[in-house]
């Protein structure tokens, strides 16, 4: 595997030994799956990644199935008398692009060999995590951080959705093993991989290692991630969130016995507005954007719309479109991109509106990793309108590493407890709100709301 060239490649290069580790940790990309032969290891298709829209004519038509709605109807008409929370979750259930579900459906329907394999008992699934470490280690595992984001996992029992199973038609015995986060259970290396070998002592997600590297450890931490997309997680201890405005509740990680659950919302539309822009030539290096909106007082009425796949949570609406408006003669290319920025912010501010509506959680802070976080106008806007202090660390583009190698170092005895891999976190920069400045733009965000509106639906409203 290439992979495992890399990693040797690297020992080559520092001189590293592998025998001088004291074991390894895994964080991978959720949601990005395939599935392989029980018997050979080969797998059927490659990698069908979050971002795939290859069973996006499913996601449509079982959204609208009558089998769908009599889910969210019974859910519903459960609750009302239960009131517990799984239904609640479940009364606005919506299969979506990004979580496994349908695609692996697709894949099971329109992949012949898979077809023919699963029939037979003999197809294994997994995602990235799954995948080496079945490579790495012959073991058919994931942990409960990576099982949780698939949508065939029932964060309230903790396993494997035998309902969404049996709706599916998805064989059982094609899922991994659900275990913890660290632990001695997901086995040791082939010797042949690297001469020795070497014990995994965790596996977790990377949006769990970003919150758990942050120092995100404490019911009501927030971390947000600016990457590609932006990822808002809030740690919620042991409880599991349940919202029809979607906030999702995901796994953070179970070690021992503490089991931390996440609220998760996503604004998709980040990295791809910097790459977009730099493709047409508005700008050339991120670093920039930011004397160019400083630049000039405010965007001068202009809005930018980041719908390039449509708005997701808490809107969902996946038929608008991206684009600007309030456009005049006056505008400049300074406005343009302040706009650009602004965006971000507001897409943010809306996830926040949800999280104070359905929570109590009392937020204090929000820590920031990821490519976007190294731009100053962006955390200095965010802590306006948000009226919280904005801590970046020092390192922001690997906080999922930092994350993953604390939970294995605490597994292997590199550190003792917590609160001593906390104080290897560092602050680079803090900024705080200007309460001026989130009055300024009280106007301008119900202005962009507007805007949404108006990109609301437009591929819909075309179709029709």
């Amino acid at each position: 595997m290439l992979i495992v060239k890399l990693m040797r490649d690297t020992f080559l290069e520092n001189a590293f030994y592998p025998e001088f580790l004291a074991g390894l940790g895994i964080s991978t990309q959720r949601c990005s799956f395939t599935t392989w032969d029980a018997t050979t290891g080969r797998h059927f298709h490659n990698f069908i990644t979050w971002k795939d829209l290859r069973a996006n004519k499913m996601v449509k038509e079982w959204n609208s199935s009558y089998q769908t709605r009599g889910l969210r109807m019974g859910s519903r008409l459960m609750y009302t008398f239960l009131r517990e929370h799984r239904y609640l979750l479940m009364s606005g259930f919506k299969f979506i692009n990004s979580q496994i579900t349908l695609r692996l459906l697709w894949a099971l329907q329109n992949v012949q060999e898979l077809q023919d394999e699963a029939k037979k008992g003999n197809a294994l699934f997994g995602c990235i995590d799954s995948w080496l470490l079945y490579k790495f280690t012959g073991r058919h595992v994931t942990d409960v951080s990576n099982a949780a984001a698939t949508g065939i996992f029932d964060p309230f029992h903790m396993n494997w959705s035998t309902l969404m199973m049996s709706i599916l038609k998805i064989p059982r015995n094609m899922f991994p093993r659900v275990v913890d986060t660290s632990g001695d259970h997901f086995g040791v290396t082939h010797k042949s991989i690297f001469g020795v070998e070497v014990t995994i002592y965790c596996s977790m997600t990377d949006q769990s290692a970003s919150l758990f590297g942050s120092g995100c450890l404490n019911t009501g931490d927030l971390n947000i991630t600016l990457g590609t997309d932006t990822i808002v997680n809030v740690n919620s201890g042991n409880k599991v969130h349940a919202s029809v405005s979607g906030l999702n509740p995901v796994v953070g990680w179970r070690i021992g016995g503490e089991l931390v659950y996440m609220i998760e919302a996503a604004w998709y539309e980040t990295g791809s507005i910097v790459e977009w822009a730099k493709r047409i030539g508005l700008i050339d290096q991120l670093a920039e954007t930011v004397d160019i909106a400083n630049s000039v007082d405010e965007s001068a009425g202009v809005f930018f719309v980041p719908a390039f796949s449509g708005i997701h949570g808490p809107i969902n609406d996946y038929t608008a479109a991206a684009g600007f408006i309030g456009i005049e003669p006056t505008t400049e290319k300074a406005h343009i991109i302040r706009a650009m920025l602004e965006s971000i912010v507001y897409g943010i501010v809306l996830i926040f509106e949800v999280l104070n509506r359905e929570t109590d959680h009392i937020l204090n802070k929000i820590r920031v990793d990821g490519g976007m976080s190294a731009n100053d106008f962006v955390l200095q806007l965010l802590a306006d309108l948000t009226g919280l202090r904005v801590e970046r660390a020092t390192n922001t583009e690997k906080m999922s590493i930092l994350g993953v190698a604390f939970v294995a170092g605490l597994q292997c005895g590199v550190w003792k407890n917590k609160e001593d891999v906390c104080k290897l976190r560092k602050v680079e920069t803090i900024f705080l709100p200007n309460v001026a400045n989130k009055i300024r733009y009280r106007m301008t965000d119900v202005h962009w709301k507007q805007a949404l509106e108006r990109f609301g639906r437009w591929y819909s409203d075309l179709l029709n």
